[in-house]
């Protein structure tokens, strides 16, 4: 709906208050579900839909203006999550991708403090008792040895790890991050419906949530005394660092699955939220009962690491050996007390649903308590007596499965037809340990604003304890709201869901701790350089090699469209030159005939060739500016956190239009030069603005100098090559190809204000190879390699000051000695330095390349492993 829709609305009601324009726009809540828009007292009939107190507020707050507002402040909504780049990765959805933009409705879901109050001593207490459990589990395992659980469940369970047998964690502390999802049931009670023990994810999410949502209702986030959240975030990683085995001077990381993992924004988030260093398994390497973490310098060690994958992709060696993800050796570590490994490995069990209905039972026996917090009703249909008890009540409840991985879905029984409950019904006798049955609970329904009205969508939220230190925790003030699609009864992000912020609201004082004043030395962390490892700086070196091999290769493109599509034909040599630098930049197929064969099918070949779809066979061999355009991007997004969102935003939005670009050309029943070049135009804009982010508006360190020098291994070995065989082919002795060579190193307009229309070889020699003022040519590309490499060797790697000696010497470079020919036995002029010193170049470039590789990411060189 329109702003204009929504004023025309407006002005046909004339209620008195702002809540008066939320109830008359609102929708009830779907029957038997509590609506917590709405004062809940069934004993008061007189004013069965008047506002909660907790809305009430918050409409007065925005005002009536305010709520005319909604749709503006909805698309800014949208419009900030989109540019803040936030992203949730769904593996299933072929419609828009691997990546789609986070869902975050506009209004927060509002907790009472008389409601948070429960909440908050119930999730603390269960971290206790979770953690409780972990030790006696893995220690005296009194709870099986007592028949308080059943062995099935835990020994039988794929999660549980026998090699964690006998382990005791830094302060005794199991669980650092707990999640507990919580409902809100009819009857005003919070029901605890599942945990999350492993890796749960939300903590960065709900951050984002809460900043997006502010910034829209300041005056009522302000006014409402909602309970901030930089505290618990500080008191996690002070928690950490006090049991960690350096204790304040722990080096922390986060282990992330990497880039196509669904939650991987988050990843990169928190990693630059709370100042950590984000590493994938393969930045990391086991030594001596130690973790390291593998960067330019060498091994730098690793104290504490918080994970955010499952434990089965852990370690290699000991756990899933087809995992990828994980570190060999990772829990030798753990056992030998050398690591803080937040969580600790073998709580998967924790989170089967059938736990739930253990758990009262445990709490009196561990904490000598009742759960101030009730599970929904729970039966493990592994028992014989709860299997008969549950069969005839599948209609009101939901059925899951107890062992993950075990290809089950969760069923929804009052979506079952009787057959299909008989059916379900057989399955669990067959194997009554697979199933377990959980009553269903209506979910509350929170209002969201759809455009036009306040609709109601049931609601789950995650709500998390951190552990502050030795065996204790505190709750997150708030937590994320998982909101079902309407008329749907799950609420799951997998399934089309969106999120909400949740308010936490205090009757005390409004904590304004901020993480800005965590740091213990501020001297001592400005003397401290952010690690740059191994993978990032691969990763960063292969994105500079690809933005310049994707300058290059569109610049190609274009050069050689323009003259194949011009009026007059090009010489001889311009089409051979034309032909086999096309060839060598894969623009074309190598069996592609050349343009002095058939210009006309030679430009088909290379627009073809552009962007070759995804699916398509060619695609496999086809290195054009649309295969390096996407190379250009996955080299990005495994660097994400060290790159602005404007550059990430540019990259995809690159590759993106190229791709639109070039596939509205392959519907053209005939490929178009102009169309083409158009393509090429844009994408070469965009890719200056690209090129300008990585020069002006990223930290010069280790990674940024790397990234430098791929850039420049890449403009040496192209522009060298296509001087080579611009002299091969004769074409820098005739007009139209000198002038094409010039192109090529984007160096006409100098050219021509320096040397007017003079086209001899020393000019061009003079420009392209001597001149240390043009970035374009070969000896400012050397001097340049040569320095990124000088001031890598001052710091984090010292042998690249070898790796500079080994490029030729600009300094040795002589004009004249250049620009001698000689005529061959052929009677053709030829250049025998000139050319021996762009083999030179072309051999150095790549040999550097290979020797970074060896140095710096594949560690293969033993003297560079300083720890």
């Amino acid at each position: 709906m329109n702003n204009d829709a929504s004023d025309s609305l407006f002005d046909e009601l004339s209620p008195e208050s702002p809540g008066d324009w939320a109830l008359s726009l609102s929708l009830p809540a779907d029957p038997g579900h509590r609506d917590e828009l709405r004062r809940a007292n069934p004993k008061d009939t007189d004013a069965p839909g008047e506002l909660s107190e907790q809305w009430a507020s918050f409409f007065e707050h925005i005002g009536a203006d305010g709520f005319a507002d909604l749709n503006r402040r909805s698309d800014n909504l949208q419009r900030q999550i989109r540019d803040n780049g936030v992203t949730y990765n769904v593996y299933a959805d072929a419609a828009t991708g691997l990546q789609r933009p986070w869902a975050l409705d506009l209004f927060p879901m509002l907790v009472s403090p008389k409601d948070w109050a429960r909440i908050e001593t119930g999730v603390q207490q269960r971290a206790r008792l979770l953690n409780a459990m972990m030790a006696d589990l893995y220690g005296e395992r009194e709870l099986l040895k007592r028949a308080l659980l059943p062995a099935a469940l835990v020994q039988g369970h794929p999660g549980y790890l026998r090699a964690m047998q006998g382990v005791r964690p830094p302060g005794d502390t199991w669980l650092h991050i707990v999640a507990m999802d919580l409902a809100h049931g009819p009857d005003g009670r919070w029901w605890v419906v599942g945990q999350r023990t492993q890796a749960p994810s939300g903590l960065g999410y709900l951050l984002e949530n809460r900043i997006a949502i502010a910034r829209q209702f300041p005056k009522a986030f302000a006014g409402m005394k909602v309970q901030r959240l930089a505290a618990s975030y500080r008191a996690l990683m002070d928690g950490i660092k006090a049991m960690a085995p350096e204790g304040e001077n722990a080096r922390i990381a986060i282990l992330t699955p990497g880039p196509y993992n669904e939650t991987y924004f988050e990843h990169a988030y928190l990693a630059r939220y709370l100042g950590l260093t984000l590493v994938e398994g393969n930045d990391l390497t086991v030594r001596d009962q130690r973790l390291y973490l593998k960067t330019l310098g060498g091994l730098e060690p690793v104290h504490a690491l918080i994970k955010r994958l499952d434990d089965e992709w852990l370690d290699p060696l000991e756990l899933r050996s087809d995992s990828t993800l994980g570190v060999p050796g990772l829990l030798q570590v753990l056992r030998a007390g050398n690591l803080l490994l937040a969580n600790a490995p073998g709580s998967a069990p924790l989170e089967s649903s059938a736990m739930l209905g253990f758990l009262p039972a445990i709490s009196r026996h561990l904490l000598g308590e009742e759960l101030a917090l009730p599970s929904l009703a729970t039966w493990w249909c592994g028992e014989d007596a709860a299997l008969r008890e549950v069969l005839p009540l599948l209609k009101q409840s939901v059925i899951r499965p107890t062992y993950p991985r075990s290809g089950l879905d969760t069923v929804m029984g009052q979506s079952l037809s009787p057959r299909e409950r008989d059916e379900w019904s057989g399955r669990m006798a067959r194997h009554p340990d697979h199933y377990t049955v959980q009553s269903w609970l209506p979910l509350s329904q929170t209002p969201t604003w759809s455009g036009e009205r306040l609709v109601p969508r049931s609601a789950m939220l995650r709500v998390f304890a951190l552990a502050d230190g030795p065996q204790s925790w505190r709750v997150l003030p708030g937590g994320m709201v998982r909101l079902a699609p309407r008329g749907q009864l799950i609420a799951a992000m997998q399934r089309g869901g969106s999120s909400a912020d949740c308010w936490a609201i205090t009757e005390g004082q409004v904590d304004h701790t901020s993480l800005l004043q965590s740091a213990p030395s501020t001297l001592a962390l400005a003397h401290q350089k952010r690690p740059v490892t191994s993978r990032a700086a691969e990763n960063l070196f292969w994105l500079g090699r690809y933005t310049e091999r994707a300058e290059n290769s569109i610049r190609l493109a274009q050069i050689v469209l323009d003259h194949l599509g011009g009026e007059e034909p090009s010489s001889r040599p311009l089409m051979a030159w034309m032909s086999a630098t096309a060839r060598e930049n894969a623009l074309v197929l190598a069996d592609a005939p050349g343009a002095s064969q058939s210009a006309r099918v030679f430009a088909r070949s290379l627009i073809a060739g552009l962007s070759p779809a995804r699916d398509d066979p060619m695609a496999a061999t086809s290195f054009s500016v649309g295969y390096n355009l996407r190379a250009l991007k996955s080299a990005a997004s495994q660097v994400r956190e060290r790159l602005s969102q404007e550059h990430w935003n540019l990259i995809e939005r690159t590759e993106a239009e190229f791709a639109r670009d070039c596939a509205a050309l392959s519907s053209e029943a005939e490929y178009t030069n102009a169309e083409a070049l158009t393509a090429l135009q844009n994408a070469s804009e965009l890719l200056a603005a690209i090129t300008g982010s990585q020069t002006d508006r990223m930290v010069r360190d280790d990674g940024w100098r790397l990234l430098s020098v791929g850039r420049h291994i890449e403009r040496l070995i192209t522009l060298s090559r296509a001087l080579v065989l611009g002299m091969e082919h004769g074409c820098v002795h005739d007009a139209a190809g000198f002038e094409a060579v010039v192109a090529l190193f984007d160096s006409t307009i100098t050219f021509h204000a320096q040397y007017q229309q003079r086209r001899d070889m020393v000019a061009l020699i003079d420009l392209l190879v001597m001149d240390r003022d043009n970035p374009r040519s070969l000896a400012w590309v050397v001097q340049t390699l040569r320095s990124r490499l000088a001031k890598l060797s001052h710091g984090a790697a010292p042998h690249d000051a070898e790796l500079a000696m080994a490029l030729p010497d600009p300094d040795t470079w002589v004009l004249a000695d250049l620009s001698n020919w000689q005529r061959s036995p052929e009677g053709l002029r030829t250049w025998g330095e000139l050319a021996t010193l762009l083999e030179q170049c072309d051999a150095a470039a790549g040999d550097l390349s290979d020797e970074i590789t060896r140095l710096h990411f594949s560690h293969a060189d033993r003297r560079n492993q300083t720890v």
